[in-house]
C-alpha cells in the first residue's frame, strides 16, 4: 500500500482548486470592417440557428460586437469533449454557406477552461538597453521566437499575445499617380492578392530525368511587393511601385501594455489543455522558457508575472500544514485517551496509511489533489474504526488480567483473546464507518458546478475511510495479535 500510494502521489494531478468549468465550445469570428448590427445578422444569427440542432446542448449564448462574434455552446457533462468539438465543427461548415464571402471566418476557441491561464509573462528590455528595441520589435520577438518555441510544449494548447505593434507591410497609394496610370484601387487589391502565391506547372521529362516546374511568386520582401504587376498599359507593365510606396507599418491598435511605468512591453499567456496536470505543465513551460531566454537577442528578458505554481504551492502548503497539525493533535489525544503508547502509535499509524490509500484511489478514479479534496480529510473520522477495535481489545485484555494475575499469555492464547474481542466489536465499528460514508452520498449526487466543486471532497473522504476500514480489519488486528501482554 505504501509503494502504491507513493507511486500514485507522483502521478496525481495537483492544482489549487477543482476545475468547475462546464463542458463548452466557443466559436469566434473576427470581422474587422463590420458593425455590430451586421455581425449579429450575417454571422451570429446563422451560426446560432445551425448550433440549435446539436444534441445534448444545455445552453447557447452569444455576444455580437463591432468586428467580433462570440458564440458559446454549453453541452451536457456526459458528452465527451472532442465529440462536442467535432459536432460544432460540422455545424460551422454548414453555416459558412450562409455567411457572406469575405466578411469573416468562424473558428473554434482553444481546448481549455477557465483555469487554463497558467503562465503569463512580459517581454521587455532590461536596464541599459532602454530604447534599443521598439514596441514592434518586441511583438515580433514574441510572435516569431517565443511563441513558436513554446508551441509543442506538452500540455499547452495555445500561446496568445497582446501589446506592442503587430508588424505588417503597407502600400501607400499616391492618388495622382494612380489616376495618371489609369489604375483603380480594386485592381491594386487583386494584383496584391494574385501576385503573392507559388504555383505548380507539372513536369518535363528529359531522358531518365524529370524536372518539376514551379512558378515562384510568393513575396518575401518589400522589393518583391514593389515589383508586382498590376496590369499592362501600352505594352508596358504597371508595377506597384509606379502607383505608391511600400513601407513597414503596424496593425490598428486598440490598447497597449506597460510595465512599472517604464514604457511599453509585450505580454504573453499560455493556455493549458483541458484535463492536464497544471503542476506538470507549468514545469514544462519553465524549462522551455529557460531555453528560449538563451535564444533571445541581447538585452531582451522574459519576466513571468502570473504563475499558477505559486498559487498551487500556497494551497498545497495550507493543506500540508493542516494535515500535519491535525495529525499531531490526533496522535497526542489518542495516546492520552488510550493510556497505552504502543496502542496510540498503532492507531496513529493508520492516518498516513489511509491517506496513501486515498491518494492511490484518487489517481485511479481521476480525482485531482487540491484544496477542496485533500483539505477535506478529517483524521478523527479516519481513526474511528481503529480506535474502537484497539480500545476494545485493550479493555478485554485488561479485564482478563484481573482473573490471571502474574501469568503470561502464550501466542495461541493472545490470538484467541484478540480474535474474540475484535469479533465482538468489529460489526459495530464497521457500521459506524459505513454510516459516515453514507453521509457523503448526497454530495456525490450533486451535479453541475456544485458537483464539480464538492464531489472530489466527498470522494476523497470516502476513499480515506474505506482505507481505514480495510486497515482496521487487517493491519490493526494483525499488529495486536503479535503483542505479548502480561496478565
Amino acid at each position: 500500500m505504501v509503494a502504491w500510494g507513493i507511486y500514485s502521489f507522483k502521478k496525481l494531478p495537483i492544482d489549487a482548486l477543482p476545475d468547475i468549468t462546464n463542458n463548452q465550445v466557443t466559436v469566434m469570428t473576427n470581422a474587422p470592417t463590420v458593425a455590430a448590427q451586421e455581425v449579429e445578422s450575417f454571422i451570429t444569427n446563422p451560426l446560432e440557428i445551425a448550433m440549435s440542432n446539436l444534441p445534448d446542448v444545455k445552453e447557447i449564448r452569444s455576444i455580437s460586437r463591432s468586428g467580433l462574434s462570440v458564440i458559446t455552446v454549453v453541452f451536457d457533462d456526459k458528452v465527451e469533449t472532442y465529440k462536442a468539438r467535432q459536432l460544432v465543427a460540422e455545424k460551422i461548415k454548414q453555416a459558412e454557406g450562409e455567411i457572406p464571402n469575405g466578411i469573416g471566418k468562424p473558428e473554434m476557441g482553444p481546448l481549455t477552461t477557465g483555469l487554463g491561464e497558467i503562465y503569463q509573462y512580459t517581454i521587455h528590455s532590461k536596464k541599459g538597453y532602454e530604447g534599443k528595441y521598439s514596441a514592434q520589435d518586441l511583438r515580433t520577438i514574441q510572435d516569431w521566437i517565443v511563441r513558436r518555441q513554446l508551441a509543442g510544449v506538452p500540455g499547452i494548447t495555445e500561446v496568445s499575445a497582446w501589446g506592442g505593434e503587430l508588424k505588417q507591410y503597407e502600400v501607400s497609394i499616391d492618388p495622382s499617380r494612380l489616376n495618371a496610370m489609369d489604375v483603380t484601387i480594386t485592381e491594386v487589391f487583386e494584383a496584391l492578392h494574385d501576385g503573392n502565391e507559388n504555383t505548380g506547372g507539372a513536369y518535363i521529362e528529359k531522358g531518365p530525368n524529370v524536372s518539376f516546374i514551379r512558378g515562384i511568386g510568393m513575396v518575401t520582401s518589400k522589393d518583391d511587393i514593389e515589383k508586382i504587376v498590376i496590369k499592362t498599359r501600352n505594352n508596358i507593365p504597371v508595377l506597384i511601385r509606379d502607383v505608391g510606396k511600400v513601407i513597414f507599418g503596424s496593425a490598428t491598435r486598440y490598447g497597449a501594455i506597460t510595465r512599472n511605468g517604464e514604457g511599453e512591453v509585450v505580454a504573453g499567456i499560455t493556455l493549458m489543455l483541458k484535463g492536464e496536470n497544471s503542476s506538470k505543465v507549468i514545469k514544462n513551460v519553465k524549462l522551455r522558457m529557460e531555453e528560449i531566454q538563451r535564444s533571445l537577442p541581447e538585452g531582451i528578458v522574459i519576466d513571468p508575472y502570473i504563475e499558477r505554481s505559486a498559487l498551487v504551492k500556497r494551497a498545497i502548503g495550507t493543506v500540508q500544514q493542516n494535515l500535519i497539525e491535525g495529525g499531531l493533535i490526533v496522535i497526542f489525544v489518542l495516546v492520552i485517551l488510550l493510556g497505552n503508547l504502543r496502542a496510540g502509535l498503532l492507531v496513529a499509524s493508520v492516518i498516513p496509511l489511509a491517506l496513501l490509500f486515498a491518494i492511490a484511489m484518487m489517481n485511479l478514479f481521476g480525482v485531482s489533489g487540491n484544496l477542496m479534496s485533500l483539505g477535506a480529510i478529517d483524521f478523527g473520522l479516519i481513526v474511528d474504526g481503529a480506535v474502537i477495535i484497539i480500545e476494545a481489545t485493550l479493555h478485554h485484555i485488561r479485564s482478563r488480567s484481573k482473573l490471571f494475575v502474574g501469568s503470561k499469555l502464550t501466542q495461541a492464547q493472545m490470538d484467541e483473546e484478540v480474535y474474540v474481542s475484535a469479533t465482538k466489536i468489529r460489526s459495530s465499528a464497521a457500521f459506524g464507518e459505513i454510516i459516515i460514508m453514507i453521509v457523503y452520498l448526497p454530495i456525490l449526487a450533486l451535479v453541475g458546478i456544485e458537483g464539480k466543486m464538492f464531489g472530489p471532497m466527498a470522494q476523497t473522504v470516502a476513499f480515506a475511510i474505506l482505507g481505514a476500514l480495510i486497515l482496521s480489519l487487517t493491519y490493526g488486528i494483525g499488529f495486536v495479535f503479535k503483542q505479548e501482554d502480561r496478565l
